[in-house]
């Protein structure tokens, strides 16, 4: 049947809609009789009167070719059309009206009137039954797309309406969360509960689910789209009006969010500022350049003007982004930027790349630092941040540099995991050059989470949150030290200035900050809603995963809280000691060992056994009540 109304042409169905609008003109004149007299014996004129039953029907004809009756589709038929209806409909009641007169055919002065009202209507009628039928057809014989409706307001319901002509679309009905809606049929659909929304999707075979809400806020939107996916069916969602004219994105537009708004303290960014005497006219190397610390550092070491700008970095994409920033950034300036491509391991381009650059200060970034990661792939954690900083500092020896500074971190304080402990072996190797070198002066720079850096927290929460959430804690009581990337860089300009030799740099950063207090933080900062047992029908929710491993609940800033005043109020040094050279050898040798032949569990135990070593020499015992468990 299908392939028969496609096989028909233009003309052929133009002719069908002809055909019914003369049909019609007989049909509606023996109606008004009834209606009039009641009496279908008085239908008999009809025989009588043939002659003018066949202008009649001719003038019909005519009319419509010329209004353009049978030119108009179906699905088209719509107010306008009706109204060219309605002009044929009068003036064949008119041709009525003088056919009567001329005829002196007896009857109520109303029958044109009413004639043209009944043929008004059974032409609208007849029309929307074709249409009816054919959209029957279609449905019946094409596999056509089968969607749901998701949200029956106003643009739900508009949503429906657009989807009824289209033959290759057909609408199964609503989903709504609104229980008053439930039962109902809206726009000549049924309204279903959201719980029922697995069974319509099996029952109907739903291709596709149509997200007709553009008010609601993007996370719900995005839990509702994230629930039908997993359902394994595609999820379109229909924009706003401020979506379409393109003053709005549904995801990737959340209110901007100042991580300095996080403190829980003063921002210290003016308080920091200045700090540039070691690197004015100088030529430095920033180790990691491309990474988030690294990068700053950059950026505000143009502002100490110095001579050169070496940029080390082992990521192709990360070095050409940094290159390209800071290159623009120089520009009308004497500085010079220089991209090296390579690994902080590479003892002997990174000796090369020093003297054929005349390096005086070496700025070491180059660390990794995410927790899970580094417990997983504690060789590659031990490689780059233990040896790789041995390997920075014998060049910088070796080549006569001024200053190097490591960066470090809070969590180098008695660790419990293989990226903590990789960074406390990495500062007790600067310590140890810092006591052998005699021209050299290194130092190191410890501070807590950088707020916005790659890999923190604040990222990842926005991250989850576009995603509907939920933003995720691994522990309740979780507390950090935290400071902003501009707090982080200043003090390392300043820890490079200050230094004279050994010495760990920490900032006053304040009270440590509760991650789950953060967390509501950066909910509620870009406009949305807790969801919990209060508040069932928030935006987010905030779940809480367990500690990972080598994480600890609390971070400390120094490992015995003695803390030295430094000619900065915002600076102190952390009083610790170390390991002896001696020991420094043995570790490192031991370590070297292990990664060769490949032992990854015992190298991160060993590595474990050296730090506890560290803190046993300073009669320090680790606080295993902040270790995570293994």
């Amino acid at each position: 049947m299908l392939a028969f109304v496609k096989s028909l042409p233009r003309s052929a169905k133009q002719a069908v809609l002809l055909c019914l609008d003369m049909a019609l003109v007989p049909v509606s004149i023996s109606l008004t009789i009834f209606l009039l007299s009641g009496d279908f014996m008085s239908l008999g004129w009809l025989k009588d009167h043939w002659i003018a039953m066949t202008l009649l029907v001719a003038a019909a004809a005519g009319i419509s070719v010329l209004l353009g009756l049978p030119r108009i589709q179906l699905k088209s038929y719509e107010v306008s059309a009706m109204g060219r209806s309605a002009v044929l409909a009068l003036v064949l009641a008119g041709l009525i009206f003088v056919l009567n007169n001329t005829l002196e055919t007896p009857g109520p002065s109303s029958a044109p009137l009413t004639f043209a009202m009944v043929y008004l209507m059974l032409s609208a009628l007849c029309r929307l039954m074709l249409l009816q039928l054919l959209l029957h057809i279609y449905r019946r014989d094409v596999t056509g797309t089968r969607v749901l409706i998701y949200g029956a307001g106003k643009t739900g319901m508009q949503l429906a309406m657009a989807l009824k002509p289209h033959e290759a679309i057909r609408a199964l009905g609503f989903i709504d969360d609104n229980s008053v809606l439930h039962k109902l049929t809206v726009a000549g659909l049924p309204v279903h509960p959201s719980h029922k929304l697995e069974q319509l999707i099996r029952d109907h075979s739903v291709d596709r689910v149509l997200l007709a809400m553009p008010s609601l806020s993007p996370p719900r939107q995005a839990q509702i789209a994230r629930r039908v996916a997993e359902l394994g069916v595609e999820v379109q969602a229909l924009p706003s009006f401020a979506q379409l004219v393109g003053q709005e994105e549904i995801i990737g537009k959340l209110a901007p969010v100042l991580p300095r708004h996080f403190l829980g303290r003063p921002h210290l960014d003016s308080t920091l500022r200045g700090g540039c005497m070691a690197y004015r006219g100088k030529s430095v190397m920033v180790t990691g350049a491309g990474g988030s610390i690294g990068s700053e550092l950059c950026r505000q070491l143009l502002n100490c003007k110095p001579a050169r700008l070496v940029l080390l970095e082992v990521a192709e994409f990360a070095l050409y982004s940094a290159e390209r920033e800071l290159r623009a950034l120089a520009e009308g300036t004497d500085c010079e930027i220089i991209p090296v491509l390579g690994s902080i391991n590479d003892a002997r381009k990174i000796r090369d790349t020093i003297q054929a650059h005349g390096v005086k200060v070496v700025l070491h970034a180059a660390a990794y630092k995410h927790v899970p990661l580094v417990e997983a792939n504690p060789e590659a954690g031990i490689t780059n941040n233990v040896f790789g900083t041995q390997t920075m500092a014998q060049a910088a020896m070796d080549t006569g540099v001024d200053r190097f500074i490591l960066i470090s971190t809070d969590k180098a304080v008695r660790p419990t995991g293989i990226m903590g402990a990789s960074k406390r072996l990495a500062e007790i190797v600067v310590s140890d050059f810092a006591r052998r070198s005699e021209k050299t002066t290194f130092t190191m720079v410890r501070f807590g989470n950088v707020l916005g850096s790659s890999g923190s927290v604040i990222p990842l929460f926005q991250e989850q949150i576009l995603r509907g959430g939920p933003v995720t804690l691994t522990h309740e009581e979780i507390t950090r030290y935290f400071m902003t990337v501009q707090e982080a860089t200043q003090l390392v300009l300043w820890a490079g200035n200050l230094a004279r030799g050994g010495e760990i740099f920490v900032l006053d950063m304040g009270k440590p900050v509760r991650i789950a207090d953060l967390a509501r933080q950066v909910v509620e900062a870009v406009g949305y809603t807790i969801r919990d047992a209060q508040n069932p029908d928030g935006d987010i929710e905030i779940v809480t995963t367990g500690l990972r491993p080598g994480e600890k609940i609390h971070e400390e800033l120094s490992i015995n809280s003695q803390l030295r005043p430094t000619k900065h109020p915002k600076l102190s040094c952390a009083v610790e000691g170390s390991l002896s050279e001696f020991e420094i050898a043995r570790a490192l040798q031991s370590l070297r060992v292990l990664i060769e032949n490949g032992e990854h569990v015992r190298l991160a135990e060993e590595a474990m056994r050296w730090v506890r070593r560290d803190l046993e020499a300073a009669a320090i015992l680790p606080d295993t009540a902040t270790r995570a468990p293994q």
